[in-house]
């Protein structure tokens, strides 16, 4: 793959062809991405791929950042600003212009500040956002409107980690690199699903294994992709990181392997960290409290011991906790006690959920923080702040956390939110009272691309966001590392930055300060309050202000400059700063903390604060999966990322299946003490007893009944606020239906027959190329339902074409929906095993005339041929399914993935499922010993 160069305008051989180099959008990698837009008679045609410079991932994408392109569509836009509420059918927007919207928002915002005061306004924002919208939000609210509650989405995915670097480190931020993990000898993946959620980092770190001998450890409850290739799994019981840290702690001092020269020299608090963890002493109690076998343990915590190179990456299994910053701080304890840290592949490694979740911190995003690292508590902090700011005021304590905010919109204390670039009725924990907050607030504002989220139903004023490809600015990657982030679509006319129309507000209110003309001139603010009264590493005298976040390298960047910014780690104090010169932070053993030192956290391992009882006896985890992201709102647009994981889904292992009359692929309710949901049952060994998983990405666009977030616990952490996602009591029944079914709709019928569809029990929504595919079941009859059903398709007058089979007593109903000769619908119900195959019917809407066969064959519901099917989809970049390699692993007796993708392509393009294919060998091999 070719390095293709930034170009301003055109190639030199085609004109109507532009090549741009930005940042994939989706998690904290931070990929580099090659965009190239065509101007074709059919309009703009965007291709992309990794950028081959980049050093975050050398040209390589996973198969979300692979099918960018998919999502950039203007069909679920919101494209001009819009008043009114949309929370049932009776109520409709109306349309309006940004000088109306701009007032109305300044209006409502002083109201609220004369009639109940600065605190009776919020608003959550998102890691989504670029560093310039951060940075000009924070101020504004901090500084302007003089309140701190502005909180953000990475409040729930790191905040914890965010806690715990503040306590060890004296600064929040990450002090290793992605380039470590091709350097250490020992690689532990805690709380994290790397395979799935950080591709293109795991098929980095399995390169490195490839090369070299590199010992990998995953602990994680579930055995997920990530543990395919690990040398060692253990599978510990949720919420027991600190009994299992706090143990190796106490192994390192009992055998000898503490660091006691850098202890002694760059620490303080290890006496407290070894009383506080003496409950974990003895490795057999380590081993009971974790469930992890005494063998498993003595192998983790020896190697840890003897090799000198170790990185601890940590992620949400860490972080989504009631005791998240204890259970980051156990970890980091580790590495200080072995002086693991400062050294080249040695550091424990927080792992960022979002594009730009680093960026946020960077300029204060969360409640509890104030801009370029500083202390909103600390009065000092404050007035160089509200100096540099020139501001009339400036927030002098924290704000309201993610979940304290909502329920403080619904108790009627905040007034007015306005909410950006987030979906947190989907997002938070216990999501049905954001819903009930959001219909209770006086006044919501919702910045967006999406017209209709389910966030955006509640917004009285509904502002058009500039989508990815539209944006310019920068973000942070989990390595510290900033890239731009490059516009190279034309925006919709009537869309913005987000920072735009904040700034507009703030002025409309009479604010100077905010008179900012691009991205540029908003970065150059933001790096110059970075260096505002700050020294360099080396000096250190003024240490009271001192942080390692600091940009002063970057504080004249011209414009040009600016645009064509290479990747760059922070700290940069000089233009021509070193790439390696600080890609690892406290080589010199140089902390943040006013004496230099970092400090040992005492942590106690405490019970989760809601455990399984009679009424709720399973545990609920739940997380991401490969090539879905957030709440689907741009990734369920794209067919090829709709069908690894079609479906809204709970894992559940055998055992607990036949205890709860659970069978493989029926449908199942998950209930708790907040709410339920509807999901379709996945029976594996994968997951342990008493627990269930089930993906976070669902929402009410795409289901009738899928938000796990309304079923989360909403107990958080007492120090970070960060939600406990991975514990929560739930009960599992069989969800009874009279009949299931699958319906298929083409492309720009598919608003025709939602009202239908939304008439049925339980429905899940499904992006095909050319179509839209429906699951369904219903409660109703056979009969009773399919006449309701199709007297509500909007296909009855003589255009269309219908053929129809009905056989009532054998539960079957087929139709089929023709418009000159093109298939336009089809619907199957019938018992499962006689449903069609999805992809096939899938397959025939991109023909585009049905042969008289073709026709008999979907009426049929069966095709003609008796082709194997390939099954589910493991390959989404080649459409490679389970079946077919299955049969090629036995057939051709292969060994390792390289012979798979030699042989079917499967894994040759994003590897994201270079994992599942490794599994899918194991298996076959098992087999063949049996």
């Amino acid at each position: 793959m070719k390095s293709i160069p930034v170009m301003e305008l055109h190639s030199s051989t085609d004109l109507d062809t532009k090549i741009v180099n930005t940042t994939c959008p989706y998690c904290g990698v931070g990929c580099g991405v090659t965009a190239t837009v065509q101007q074709t008679a059919m309009g703009q045609k965007v291709s992309v791929m990794g950028d081959v410079d980049h050093p975050s991932n050398f040209g390589k994408l996973c198969i979300k950042g692979s099918n960018l392109a998919d999502t950039i569509g203007l069909q679920t836009r919101v494209l001009q600003p819009m008043l009114g509420r949309k929370t049932s059918i009776d109520n409709q927007r109306k349309t309006t212009d940004w000088e109306t919207a701009i007032h109305l928002i300044a209006n409502k915002f002083q109201q609220c500040i004369d009639d109940y005061g600065r605190d009776s306004i919020a608003f959550y924002v998102s890691g989504q956002l670029l560093t310039e919208d951060y940075y000009v939000v924070n101020k504004f609210v901090k500084g302007y409107l003089g309140t701190a509650n502005i909180d953000t989405n990475s409040r729930l995915c790191m905040s914890s980690a965010v806690a715990a670097h503040k306590r060890a480190f004296g600064e929040d931020l990450v002090p290793a690199s992605y380039e470590d993990f091709e350097h250490t000898d020992m690689v532990v993946l805690v709380g994290s699903n790397t395979a799935w959620c950080h591709p293109v980092l795991y098929q980095r770190i399995m390169k490195a294994k490839e090369e070299r001998d590199l010992f990998v450890v995953v602990i994680d409850p579930r055995f997920t992709a990530t543990c395919e290739t690990a040398d060692l799994h253990l599978p510990i019981l949720p919420g027991q990181d600190v009994v299992l840290f706090n143990g190796l702690l106490q192994y390192l001092q009992q055998h000898g392997h503490a660091d006691t020269v850098f202890v002694a020299a760059h620490t303080l608090g290890l006496d407290a960290a070894l009383e506080s963890s003496q409950a974990e002493e003895n490795i057999e109690d380590v081993a009971l409290k974790t469930g992890i076998s005494l063998e498993k343990l003595h192998l983790f915590f020896e190697k840890f011991a003897q090799i000198e190179k170790v990185m601890t990456l940590f992620s949400m299994g860490v972080n989504q906790s009631s005791q998240g910053v204890d259970k980051a701080n156990s970890i980091i304890n580790t590495h200080l006690l072995t002086g693991k840290i400062g050294k080249r592949g040695a550091a424990p490694f927080s792992m960022t959920g979002q594009p730009n979740a680093m960026g946020g911190r960077e300029v204060g995003g969360l409640a509890n923080m104030l801009a370029a690292h500083l202390e909103l508590e600390n009065h000092e902090h404050q007035q160089l702040v509200q100096t540099f700011w020139g501001s009339p005021l400036i927030a002098q304590k924290p704000g309201l956390k993610a979940v304290d905010l909502f329920e403080a919109v619904e108790s009627g204390k905040i007034k007015a939110i306005w909410i950006m670039a987030t979906n947190p009725v989907v997002s938070l924990p216990d999501a049905d009272q954001v819903k009930r907050a959001l219909d209770k607030c006086q006044f919501v504002v919702v910045s967006d691309i999406c017209q209709d989220t389910d966030t955006t139903q509640y917004a009285d004023v509904l502002l058009p966001a500039l989508g990815w490809g539209e944006k310019d600015g920068t973000v942070t990657n989990s390595e510290r590392r900033i890239s731009r982030q490059s516009q190279f679509l034309d925006a919709p006319e009537q869309t913005k930055a987000d920072w735009w129309a904040v700034s507009q507000v703030a002025q409309k209110m009479g604010f100077s300060g905010f008179n900012f003309k691009n991205s540029h001139e908003i970065f150059l603010e933001h790096a110059q309050l970075s260096a505002y009264q700050n020294l360099d590493v080396s000096s250190r005298q003024n240490i009271k202000n001192f942080r390692y976040f600091n940009l002063q390298g970057l504080t004249h960047l011209s414009f040009e400059a600016y645009q064509n910014l290479k990747p760059i780690q922070w700290p940069v104090l000089n233009n021509d700063q070193n790439e390696a010169q600080y890609a690892q932070l406290f080589s010199e053993g140089q902390f943040s903390h006013a004496d230099g030192k970092a400090r040992f956290i005492a942590t106690m391992a405490k019970k989760p604060i809601n455990l399984p009882n009679a009424e709720y006896p399973l545990i609920l985890n739940t997380g991401r999966i490969r090539d879905q992201w957030h709440t689907m709102t741009r990734t369920g647009l794209s067919a090829n990322l709709s069908t690894h994981k079609a479906e809204p889904y709970c894992e559940i292992h055998p055992n607990d299946a036949l205890k709860y009359g659970i069978k493989e692929g029926e449908l199942v309710e998950v209930k708790s003490a907040w709410g339920n949901c509807v999901l379709r049952s996945v029976v594996s060994d994968n997951i342990r007893r008493g627990q269930i998983f089930a993906p976070i990405h669902w929402n009410d666009q795409f289901a009738s009944d899928a938000r796990i977030g309304k079923v989360v616990n909403p107990v958080v952490d007492p120090i970070s606020g960060e939600p406990e996602f991975k514990h929560t009591p739930v009960i599992i029944h069989p969800f009874y239906t009279q009949w299931q079914g699958v319906f298929y709709v083409r492309d720009g019928f598919e608003k025709m027959v939602q009202a239908s569809i939304e008439s049925l029990t339980w429905w899940t929504k499904i992006k095909t190329t050319k179509a839209t595919r429906y699951e369904l079941a219903d409660r109703r009859k056979l009969t009773e339902t399919t006449k309701h059903l199709k007297a509500l398709l909007p296909f009855e007058n003589e255009d269309f074409e219908w053929l129809n089979l009905d056989d009532p007593s054998a539960h079957m109903s087929h139709s089929v929906i023709m418009k000159d000769g093109i298939l336009i619908a089809s619907l199957y119900i019938a018992p499962k095993a006689l449903l069609p195959d999805r992809d096939w019917v899938a397959s025939l809407f991109k023909r585009e005339r049905l042969s008289a066969m073709h026709r008999k064959a979907l009426l049929a519901g069966q095709a003609m041929s008796m082709g194997n099917s390939e099954g589910p989809l493991v390959c989404s970049c080649f459409k490679v399914g389970k079946n077919r390699i299955i049969d090629t692993i036995k057939e051709k007796n292969l060994s390792n993935e390289k012979q798979v993708t030699a042989c079917l392509k499967a894994g040759g393009n994003c590897g994201s499922c270079l994992p599942e294919i490794r599994g899918l060998i194991k298996a076959c091999q098992m087999e063949a010993v049996e």
